[in-house]
């Protein structure tokens, strides 16, 4: 017997919730799917259609963490080096086109890259690097 495994939930963590709704949502295009109050924290998933399965979790540093454990990921946040997450497009400069009208801080505009895709990168309202990427054409 074979078994199938997926991706169910990614993570992210911001410092607003609603800073990174706008973001995520607005900028992006995902769907919010679900908004779950935790005392004062919450839990917001959103996800696309392209993947019905797959939901990215925003939560805030101290969200279901002792407070030391929050506070160290507070510290990696705002130096912004936690993992960058990736997001692919199948048209990436009208997808950049969209954020950077957002007011999203640019990293990269799109760039053909020499190992194969063509690619871009902004920082969320938390500073996490958020690159989006096309496949090179067939």
């Amino acid at each position: 017997m074979t078994t199938t495994i997926s991706l169910q939930y990614c993570n992210i963590t911001v410092n607003d919730v609603d800073e990174a709704i706008a973001f995520y949502r607005d900028a992006l295009g995902l769907e919010v799917r679900s908004d779950v109050p935790s005392g004062k924290f919450r839990w917001v998933t959103l996800g696309s259609d392209a993947q019905p399965g797959l939901e990215i979790v925003l939560s805030e540093p101290h969200a279901g963490r002792s407070p030391a454990d929050g506070d160290a990921l507070q510290e990696l946040l705002t130096k912004g080096v936690l993992p960058m997450l990736v997001f692919r497009s199948d048209d990436v400069d009208a997808t950049f086109e969209t954020v950077r009208a957002s007011g999203a801080e640019v990293l990269q505009e799109p760039t053909d890259q020499p190992w194969g895709p063509r690619d871009c990168a902004f920082r969320d309202p938390s500073g996490n690097i958020v690159r989006i990427a096309q496949a090179p054409a067939a």
